[in-house]
């Protein structure tokens, strides 16, 4: 098979196979690679690749990587790379999704990568409309863009709530405020800059790999913007890798941000103060604590615990804020509403977020 000159190999061993009309001479790189693994997704990977298609910006290629399924994907996969040279397939034994994605990356030639999943759907403007943002903001190292949820039948309110406050965010400025509350942007609606992310790429940490890479990214100093525009539908079932692989528990994401705080806004420093010791703040409490950080003081507004001590820590009431100027405060509570008080009051007592506090649900 490897005597094949539409056949290579790229460095992890895959097979790379292009559209047999395409010349042994390299193309032009195009502006946008699509980067968009699959594992026996053969039911809904046309629908996805078919959405590509259609993009009106049409200088792209399309890189699907087989990560070694037992479906008809890689046959759907190469159907679309025989009728069309912009789509090529690697191929894989199965090894999950953190080396599916590198060994894609890999082989992506474009300035740009846009991820996609092999169960969603792209709005025909979504690359158009992505590329343009980051060309006209050129310290973006990235951009997403909002999403709507499929099917709404059976969508629970958790994801609901989430799709609202993805769908909040609107600027860069609220990215990076709000990037320890959860993972501010879907990872399927990443388009970045391929100088940029190619070096960092994905990682096995136990972490959700792309929360863990736009973290990473963050703590360096990039920049993620949004458009501002429901771009892609976002496919939810029982399926979804998100919620059967061990790196998407709730345990994990607690887990990634405290690693990613005691790095970035806690890295010089060992105390913080905590707002916060609901199940929220309790959890965050514990994980940072793994991480060497532990609180001086923790801001509540239970009244049976003002005065008690928790993780070895002062408990005092919101009117005592006073009393910790000068050190870092990491909020913990969940609920927009509830953030959205707790950042007023700290404002108004001259706390400025980022600097002097942070939110991380």
């Amino acid at each position: 098979m490897l005597d094949d000159p539409a056949v290579h190999q790229n460095g992890y061993g895959a097979r790379v196979t292009r559209s047999p009309h395409v010349s042994l001479r390299s193309p032009p790189a195009p502006a946008v690679s699509v980067l968009l693994p699959v594992w026996d997704a053969a039911t809904t990977l046309p629908a996805a690749l078919r959405s590509v298609s259609r993009q009106s910006l049409q200088d792209f290629e399309c890189v699907v990587v087989d990560d070694g399924s037992d479906d008809a994907s890689s046959d759907v996969a190469s159907s679309f790379a025989r009728a069309d040279a912009r789509f090529r397939v690697v191929s894989l034994p199965h090894g999950g999704i953190v080396t599916a994605l590198n060994a894609g990356l890999d082989v992506c030639r474009g300035r740009y990568v846009a991820r996609m999943d092999a169960d969603d759907l792209m709005h025909r403007e979504r690359l158009r409309l992505q590329v343009s943002a980051l060309e006209t903001e050129p310290d973006l190292v990235g951009v997403g863009c909002h999403v709507r949820i499929f099917p709404r039948r059976g969508l629970t309110e958790g994801l609901c709530t989430y799709e609202g406050w993805l769908n909040g965010l609107r600027s860069a400025e609220e990215v990076l405020r709000d990037r320890f509350i959860e993972c501010p942007l879907a990872h399927p609606t990443w388009t970045l800059r391929r100088d940029v992310f190619a070096p960092l790429g994905y990682r096995s940490s136990g972490f959700p790999e792309d929360y863990d890479a736009l973290l990473r990214l963050t703590v360096n100093g990039a920049r993620f913007g949004v458009v501002p525009r429901a771009l892609l539908l976002w496919r939810d079932g029982p399926a979804r890798l998100s919620r059967t692989g061990a790196a998407y528990t709730p345990a994990s994401f607690v887990d990634c941000k405290a690693h990613h705080l005691a790095r970035s806004f806690l890295a010089d420093r060992t105390e913080y103060v905590l707002w916060g010791y609901g199940d929220t703040g309790r959890a965050l409490g514990r994980a940072l604590a793994e991480q060497g950080r532990r609180p001086t003081h923790i801001v509540e507004v239970h009244p049976g615990r003002i005065g008690q001590r928790i993780f070895g820590a002062r408990v005092i009431g919101n009117d005592g804020l006073a009393t910790v100027k000068g050190q870092k405060l990491v909020v913990s509570v969940a609920g927009a509403a509830a953030r959205q008080e707790i950042r007023e009051r700290l404002e108004a007592e001259g706390f400025v977020e980022l600097r002097d506090f942070v939110c991380a649900a």
